[in-house]
């Protein structure tokens, strides 16, 4: 029995000898810094853009009725499409921020995701603030949130 012991010791050890020393090359490439570099013979598979992320609350700081699906596409079709014609990202759902009142508003929401090259990021940006304006004033809105990331995007 203290020769099974000591085998399942030397085992156990080993095995974690074995993470220790391993834990870090799998660490080091997931960063990517240790991804290979294209050659001029192998395509490069994404391109760099920029990713928006708008965020549309449904509720009306003046009590109103809430901004109907039927509203909200309509504003899409007037104001994002014809800014954004090769194509946009709509999601449904619930969120919650604090207005400028200091009160904590849960609503339906939605997030408009916009994908552009990042050579056309000032175009961009003048057109997806636009957007926002136009937003806030039809519907009596306090903002709309934005978040804008860098991406690697290939269609």
């Amino acid at each position: 029995m203290n020769v099974h012991f000591t085998r399942t010791r030397a085992v156990l050890a080993t095995v974690g000898l074995l993470l220790a020393v391993g834990a870090p090359t799998a660490y080091a490439t997931l960063d990517g810094a240790d991804a290979p570099t294209p050659t001029a013979a192998e395509p490069r598979r994404a391109d760099p853009y920029v990713e928006t992320q708008l965020f549309f609350g449904t509720a009306r700081p003046d009590g109103g009725p809430a901004v109907t699906d039927r509203q909200f596409m309509a504003f899409v079709d007037k104001e994002v499409t014809p800014a954004f014609p090769d194509g946009l990202t709509i999601q449904s759902g619930r969120g919650q921020w604090r207005d400028a009142s200091g009160a904590i508003e849960k609503e339906r929401s939605y997030e408009l995701i916009l994908l552009y090259p990042r050579a056309e990021a000032q175009s961009s940006d003048r057109r997806i603030e636009e957007i926002r304006r136009a937003y806030e004033k039809a519907f009596g809105q306090e903002a709309v949130g934005r978040v804008d990331d860098e991406a690697r995007v290939d269609f």
